[in-house]
């Protein structure tokens, strides 16, 4: 599968105005339902207006708008300016206020410290030992009561023999997240079809995970 430029521009184009990922919605949905329970306790103003979401390859800005929209502030982190321009455009004047973009390479961009990171799709087209120190980044800076959503191509996916990508067991992948809670998890496999079309066998495994030590 070709993803230079040329590529992801014209993934960006097809995706922009499609709507944010189901793991974003339910981190964004796991955080809203803590603040509600938290709503009787002394609290001088709303602690939405102080989160910091870290959208890792976040493309046209499906999930960065989610969670702009949300009252979020957000981090979009992405190694194509021109997916940094059409999440821009999407956000407009009002959204694009809470919003800060990075043109940096996942591989060595910095995380600082957040509530939650997100990451669609993304960290598979990493080499295995880049995919593992950008996960130790991602790990340090998610403090107690912080999330980690993502999207990862699992052992099976048409890309598990391409070297220059990560594509791992669940297994490997839960245990990774040794020291989070799992509150969301799906695998599937599937014959499936990218954004452009692409005939591909998928298999994906969808988490959201919030940090307990």
């Amino acid at each position: 599968m070709k993803v230079d430029s040329e590529y992801w521009g014209r993934y960006y184009a097809v995706t922009v105005d499609r709507p944010a990922w189901e793991t974003v919605g339910i981190a964004i949905e796991r955080f809203s339902a803590e603040d509600d329970a938290a709503a009787g306790s002394a609290r001088e103003h709303d602690p939405r207006r102080d989160r910091l979401a870290v959208d890792l390859g976040c493309g046209a800005g499906r999930d960065a708008r989610q969670l702009l929209r949300a009252g979020w502030h957000v981090l979009a982190v992405d190694r194509e300016p021109a997916a940094l321009e059409t999440l821009k455009s999407a956000a407009g004047h009002q959204l694009g206020a809470r919003l800060e973009t990075r043109v940096a390479d996942l591989a060595t961009v910095e995380i600082p410290p957040c509530d939650l990171v997100n990451a669609s799709l993304c960290l598979p087209f990493l080499a295995p030992e880049a995919y593992a120190a950008t996960w130790r980044r991602i790990v340090s800076a998610l403090g107690p009561g912080s999330r980690f959503s993502a999207m990862l191509f699992g052992d099976r996916d048409a890309s598990a023999t391409d070297e220059t990508m990560t594509c791992l067991a669940p297994e490997r992948i839960e245990a990774d997240l040794a020291g989070f809670e799992i509150e969301h998890w799906h695998a599937k496999e599937e014959d499936s079809r990218t954004a452009l079309g692409e005939p591909r066998y998928l298999h994906l495994i969808e988490f959201v995970a919030r940090k307990v030590g």
